[in-house]
């Protein structure tokens, strides 16, 4: 189901001249909300939806909460904290107007949109170096702490052989859930940052590692591009993935092969 909120107007001072950030201009936002809102069509009742005077709310409290140089940072800021805030939303897409822009030139309107959504993620992580134990849970504890992430499950920790032929020592291995706001390509970035951070190099491939980090699912797509494949590549090979897996989501059916995990 769809709410759609149509040229809300605030007054706030964004911009990246100083002149647009002492004198209040209008701004308008168009936002528009994919709900989980069944129940409430069905019984008539408020409290299963997404109140949209309490967004109109959120949109004016952010909008005056910070001064920001580009409406393409308002925007994303917006989005992310409709989602935050009301769970029921699964997608949101928020436009930010800007009709009275000082641009030399004649024009109706400038706009920037900025789209989210939420979506259940898996992971798939391992450590065969050090501490292995204490450093995933020092990677589920970074990844929980970033903006837009929320690790809501992790499952049992095993140990397991290498594989590979490269790696010698046992590693530990286990999956997490995560609520996740941000795009793929954004917590596939940040997984890269935290690795670097807890000491992982990337210099023989399938070598003994600090940590490991994989997206395995990303809500139900297929991404295969440069850099980033979702469903990850041949992960229905390796117990150390399915496993875990089958211990948090056994009945989830892989987008790509359209196999339920216990079945793997």
């Amino acid at each position: 189901m769809k709410i759609c909120i149509e040229k809300l107007e605030v007054q706030s001072v964004h911009g990246v001249l100083p002149e647009e950030k002492k004198t209040p201009r209008p701004f308008l936002f168009d936002i528009e909300m994919e709900t989980d809102s069944e129940d409430a069509a069905l019984r008539d009742d408020l409290a299963l939806t997404v109140n949209y005077s309490a967004v109109c709310a959120l949109i004016a409290e952010v909008a005056a909460a910070k001064s920001y140089d580009l409406i393409e940072a308002l925007a994303r800021e917006c989005a992310l904290s409709v989602l935050e805030k009301f769970p029921r939303v699964t997608a949101v897409n928020v436009t930010v107007n800007k009709p009275f822009a000082p641009v030399p030139a004649k024009f109706s309107n400038i706009s920037v949109g900025y789209a989210a959504e939420r979506n259940a993620v898996y992971l798939s992580l391992g450590s065969s170096v050090g501490d292995r134990e204490r450093t995933i849970k020092s990677a589920l504890g970074a990844l929980g702490a970033l903006r837009g992430v929320e690790v809501k499950r992790v499952s049992s920790m095993i140990k397991t052989a290498p594989e590979g032929g490269v790696a010698k020592n046992e590693f530990v291995n286990c999956a997490a859930e995560l609520d996740c706001l941000l795009s793929p390509e954004a917590l596939l970035d940040k997984i890269h940052t935290i690795e670097a951070r807890l000491g992982r190099v990337r210099d023989v491939r399938w070598a003994d590692r600090t940590i490991d980090i994989d997206i395995v699912f990303f809500g139900d797509k297929v991404i295969a591009r440069d850099g980033l494949a979702v469903p990850h590549p041949r992960y229905r090979e390796r117990a150390f993935v399915t496993g875990p897996l089958k211990e948090l989501c056994p009945e989830k059916i892989c987008p790509l092969c359209h196999i339920a995990v216990k079945d793997m």
